[in-house]
């Protein structure tokens, strides 16, 4: 992750509601007769269309005996009409003809239940809706209202009824859940990534926190669906995981939203699979099917919280032409508006979900602390949170220090304090930035962030996992005071080089362990960036996953205007942006803060 980079508000207590509107396509509702006593089915399909492609959602639900596997079969009228990639099925075309046979996880279909699939297509001269579609054969369209023979007598002009009409009828799905709780994780039980879980489980020692609720990354339209990739990471997708919250209990659940158009574009070690101009893509392959699986009635009781676009919007304030950090991949997403149009139609399309909490990345003290980057980075943030059907009500709050070390919080100095007459924010650690912790920066850009239009009541959260600073080398006191560099020095508790050192940072530990509501502001602590999964490798290492080689993760390197020069700090022998790294978790949990028992 960039170097540069990386409350409890009371809030609104209306539920944002309504969702994106459904066009082109429309909507079409098929009942089936009733010719097969078994299988019976009523399909809704609906498309966005756009000039060559189109997204199809399509609804299933189950008037019949209960089903134990289906395959969805239609027709496309034109021979034009393609399937490009789908979700939440497995999809084959043959000329026109169209199947999508169920996943593990939605096979089974009880009478009245309902399952939510859909895909991306392309097409040329015209996009006409399939008008018949089977369940296992079956017929499930009613195709033409059967013809009947006039009666010989009329009827009476209003039969009585035998029992009387219901005022409304009955939903075909379950309703949305009710208005946003104010704190997400107050009181909830958050789920845990069995995959995390295995892996911090097969190094010694990591029972004792493999049972803690992590982040779960959706870094590639891949991984939507669950695939394995060259990082050995498991197989299960974003349903998988909602569904196995469900399984356990879980009332909450944490998705890092992560596949921006010229990901991370001030660094090379977690670059994505999007180039700078594919924001088409990024909404209809990426966001688009995500918020489709999320909006499933299936989940409307599980608090779903997206952590959206690490390291992306500070990026196109400090490091763009006329800053020391400028790159030509960050001049170009800001001048196309990829970052700010992609994040506003990620808290859009996801924040119309009843039952979903969007907090969006914010940098860290380390990166936006200064004059220069503080006030723009919440401006940015704010033209963002209207950009491209977003809305600052989409947006229930902030997150810092995601997958960064910055410590929560320096116990032995402040910013206002002084050495021999100096004022310490003349210190090369400190390098007069505002902020020396993780708390007091959150805080105050909370308060920034609702100057500039925010809602009064928003959150913050403060990524925890890797900044606890313990073990044998942790200060117990401040420094020595004959110059302001030992005062700060001798007395921090962030023993990195230098505060822009980000990769595998040697000597860190665990923090704080994620609970809810633990200062005024905050909403939580938490640990989006699971322990243990690296940020980057040593060296070059040649992969599928579009992920890039950073000198900044090199143990030998001595580093460049960004890291005033410094050794990055990095641990050796690293394995490539989220791959497991045992050596390293080994490291977290010895240097623990608080230790662990």
């Amino acid at each position: 992750m960039n170097l540069w980079r990386r409350l409890s508000g009371r809030r609104r207590t209306v539920a944002l509601a309504g969702a994106s509107a459904l066009v082109a396509g429309g909507l079409v509702t098929l009942p089936v007769t009733a010719a097969h006593a078994a299988t019976q089915c009523d399909v809704a399909y609906t498309t966005n269309d756009w000039q060559g492609g189109f997204t199809a959602n399509i609804t299933i639900r189950n008037i019949g005996d209960p089903l134990n596997g289906w395959t969805l079969g239609f027709t496309f009228p034109d021979a034009n009409q393609r399937v490009v990639q789908g979700w939440s099925a497995r999809y084959t075309q043959s000329g026109r003809n169209v199947t999508a046979q169920n996943e593990s996880y939605n096979g089974t279909l009880a009478t009245g239940a309902s399952t939510s699939i859909g895909f991306n297509g392309s097409w040329s001269g015209s996009n006409p809706r399939p008008t018949s579609f089977t369940i296992n054969g079956v017929t499930c369209n009613g195709g033409t209202p059967p013809t009947t023979t006039p009666p010989t007598t009329p009827p009476p002009t209003t039969p009585p009824p035998t029992t009387p009409p219901p005022t409304t009828p009955p939903p075909t799905t379950p309703p949305p859940g009710g208005p946003r709780v104010d704190n997400p994780y107050l009181n909830a039980r958050g789920y845990v990534n069995p995959e995390w879980k295995a892996r911090a489980e097969s190094v010694s020692g990591g029972s004792r926190v493999s049972n803690t609720p992590t982040g779960v990354w959706i870094d590639r339209i891949a991984a939507i669906n669950g695939t394995p990739d060259s990082q050995s990471n498991g197989p299960m997708g974003v349903r998988d995981h909602l569904d196995e919250a469900l399984r356990q209990g879980a009332q909450y659940i944490q998705f890092v939203i992560y596949n921006l158009p010229g990901r991370d574009c001030a660094a090379l070690a977690s670059n994505g699979e999007l180039g700078p101009t594919e924001l088409p893509r990024y909404r209809t392959q990426y966001i688009d099917p995500i918020a489709a699986i999320q909006g499933d009635a299936k989940y409307r009781n599980l608090r779903i919280i997206n952590i959206i676009e690490i390291d992306s919007l500070p990026n196109i304030v400090t490091n763009v032409s006329g800053r020391a950090g400028a790159t030509a991949m960050c001049d170009t997403v800001k001048a196309n508006g990829a970052y700010v149009q992609g994040v506003g139609y990620a808290i859009g399309k996801l924040g119309a979900i009843p039952n979903v909490y969007n907090y969006i990345d914010a940098g860290h003290h380390g990166w936006i602390g200064w004059d220069d980057n503080f006030g723009p980075t919440a401006a940015i943030l704010r033209e963002a949170a209207g950009s491209s059907g977003g809305s600052p009500a989409n947006v229930h709050g902030f997150i810092v220090n995601t997958a960064n070390y910055s410590a929560l919080k320096e116990p032995y100095f402040t910013v206002n304090d002084r050495v021999n007459g100096q004022d310490v924010r003349q210190s090369k650690w400190i390098d007069w930035n505002r902020y020396v912790d993780e708390l007091g920066f959150a805080q105050a850009f909370r308060q920034e962030l609702v100057r500039r239009g925010f809602d009064s009541n928003i959150g913050m959260l403060i990524d925890t996992s890797r900044n606890g600073w313990g073990g044998t080398a942790r200060p117990t006191g401040p420094g020595p005071q004959t110059s302001v560099d030992t005062y700060v020095d001798g007395g921090r508790v962030d023993r990195r080089i230098h505060a822009g050192n980000w990769c595998n940072q040697s000597g860190a530990g665990l923090g704080e362990r994620p609970r809810a509501n633990p200062e005024p502001g905050i909403d939580a602590y938490v640990w989006i960036k699971p322990p243990g999964e690296s940020d980057g490798s040593s060296r070059e290492i040649p992969n599928n996953d579009g992920k890039g080689f950073d000198r900044m993760c090199d143990p030998t390197y001595t580093g460049n205007a960004r890291n005033g020069n410094s050794l990055s700090g990095a641990l050796p022998n690293a394995p490539i942006s989220g791959a497991w790294f045992s050596a390293q978790f080994t490291e977290l949990m010895r240097n623990a803060y608080p230790p662990l028992s």
